[in-house]
Parts: C-alpha cells; structure tokens; sequence
C-alpha cells in the first residue's frame, strides 16, 4: 500500500498530460484525416501555407489534389490543405 502512495503523483500526472495534452491531439489527427478524405471537386480550400484555391482533380492513388489558383493549377498533397481555414473560409457568414 505505501508504494502505490509513492506512484501516486506521477500516476495523476501521467493521467493529466493524457487528458489535456495526448487525447485532444488524437482526435485532431483524426478530424484532419476526416476532412482530408471528404474534400470533392469545387471545394474552396486554403493550404497551410496560406494559398488559396479551388480543387479541381483528386487522386486517391498517392492523396493529392490538383488546386486551381489565379496563377494556375498546382498539385498539392491533401494533407497541406488547412482544415481551420478551409471550414472557415467555407462557413456561412454569421447573421447580425
């Protein structure tokens, strides 16, 4: 019983950095890899770098996309599309 007292503090700070730090970076990954299998032809997309596009072909053999810009078309791996930035650039304004 006196050793388990001793693993205590560092039981609850294992248990701490799992629910704040560990849990929540799990379902980002998940949610990013969601969205990045749901994009389709005509989606607005905003890469992580800030460019801004429309995708126009996607290939399922290697994930990527072609995105097409004002400087043309550009092919992209799926995976630097911005999932923040896209869903906002594609949420509907908000009423006033």
């Amino acid at each position: 019983m006196e050793n388990l007292g001793q693993f205590l503090p560092l039981i609850l700070i294992f248990a701490v950095a799992y629910f704040f730090m560990i849990r929540p970076q799990i379902k980002r990954q998940k949610d990013e890899k969601k969205f990045a299998s749901e994009l389709k032809k005509g989606d607005k997309i905003i890469t992580k770098s800030g460019l801004h596009g429309k995708i126009v072909e996607l290939n399922d053999n290697d994930f990527s996309c072609i995105i097409e810009t004002m400087a043309g078309r550009l092919k992209f791996d799926r995976s630097a599309i911005s999932m923040e930035m896209s869903q906002k650039l594609n949420a509907p304004a908000a009423k006033k």
